[in-house]
């Protein structure tokens, strides 16, 4: 530890699967940066394996890449007017000179870096940020909202860029926290012949809560999913289809369940190799199927990305994703949080940590 330094509780990863909550000094502040006092951290299903089966890109790393918090000190050329404010953050961090960044695409970055993977992110007291990563929240979006803008911003960029309209028969297959984001905002945006598939009842009650019919709703542990989803469309199958599993299985199923000349949008991470077999493969051909994929979100700091576009409909209580929080923890207890996610010992959708 550097001597004179200020001090803050962290949980840092040493190696795979040896994190511990350490007192260590707050970040020191590079040009253009700011000191965030986190308010708000999520856990997000890719900081389970992060922390317990690949590790980190180099160690010790802070985790935690959704978070939320209050801008109390700025560095050199930063912005003074963030003092003081709150704030969401937007975890990757572009090269800003690759040929994605110089198109202001900045979620497909050949050269980024990443809060929370690449270097230390929000499950600590402070987290540096660089100041063109920040985004002000209005009074009405409060701290634990922000910290879900990463994910619903995901939700939302898969959304728009697969061009679901109201009139489309929709399927989703995969519950987790991203799926019942995608739900909760195509249902936002008018869409309502929403077919969903899942695997346990506490999916099925959070979905009813948020005003999915029980018909259209697929137990696949009782259902055989085909013929379901054909009995329902009278054979076409749907015109969108957002795979958000990222196992053969369900991508198998998405290109046998879309109807012709519709498009699957491919949202989950894989868990492994993928492969098609050729009567699969001949499918997409003969379907003429769009198949589409989509990585994190868009944010440009204009009012038409993907963050913006959250935060409007936050402002409004469009979506009111605190629905989806299941379990609270302050950050010393944060670990209890991990421990439900990787031995699903309980049910869960997202855990939240509050400082």
């Amino acid at each position: 530890m550097r001597a004179g330094m200020s001090k803050m509780k962290a949980w840092v990863l040493h190696d795979i699967g040896d994190l511990r909550l350490e007192t260590v000094d707050e970040p020191e502040l590079q040009e253009k940066e700011v000191l965030v006092k986190v308010k708000a951290a999520g856990i997000c299903g890719s900081d389970i394996p992060r922390i317990y089966q690949n590790g980190a890109y180099s160690h010790p790393l802070i985790p935690g890449h959704e978070f939320s918090g209050v801008v109390v000190k700025t560095g050199d050329y930063a912005d003074a007017s963030w003092q003081g404010q709150r704030v969401g953050v937007f975890p990757l961090i572009p090269c800003k000179t690759c040929l994605p960044c110089r198109r202001k695409q900045y979620e497909m970055c050949q050269n980024y870096s990443y809060l929370g993977s690449r270097r230390d992110g929000g499950f600590a007291e402070y987290a540096a940020v660089p100041e063109e990563n920040l985004i002000r929240l209005p009074d009405q979006v409060t701290f634990e909202e922000a910290a879900m803008l990463e994910p619903m911003a995901v939700a939302v960029h898969a959304m728009r860029r697969i061009s679901a309209k109201e009139s489309d028969r929709i399927a989703i297959c995969g519950l987790g926290t991203i799926g019942l984001l995608l739900f909760m905002f195509l249902r936002e945006a008018g869409m309502r012949e929403i077919y969903v598939f899942g695997n346990k009842e506490y999916q099925k009650q959070t979905l009813i809560r948020l005003g999915l019919d029980e018909e259209y709703y697929c137990d696949v542990r009782v259902n055989d999913a085909d013929r379901w989803i054909m009995e329902r469309t009278k054979g076409t199958g749907v015109d969108v289809f957002f795979e958000c599993v990222g196992k053969n299985a369900t991508l198998i199923q998405a290109l046998d369940q879309t109807t012709s000349a519709g498009r699957v949008m491919l949202v989950g991470n894989p868990f492994g190799d993928m492969s098609l077999e050729k009567s699969v493969y001949w499918k997409i051909l003969r379907k003429q199927l769009t198949v589409m994929g989509t990585w994190n979100s868009s944010f440009t700091h204009e009012n038409t990305d993907d963050w913006h576009y959250v935060l409007s409909r936050l402002e409004e209580k469009g979506v009111l994703p605190a629905e989806l929080i299941t379990h609270r923890y302050p950050l010393e207890q944060l670990e209890q949080g991990f421990g439900i996610m990787r031995d699903k010992t309980e049910d869960y959708v997202k855990i939240m940590g509050q400082y």
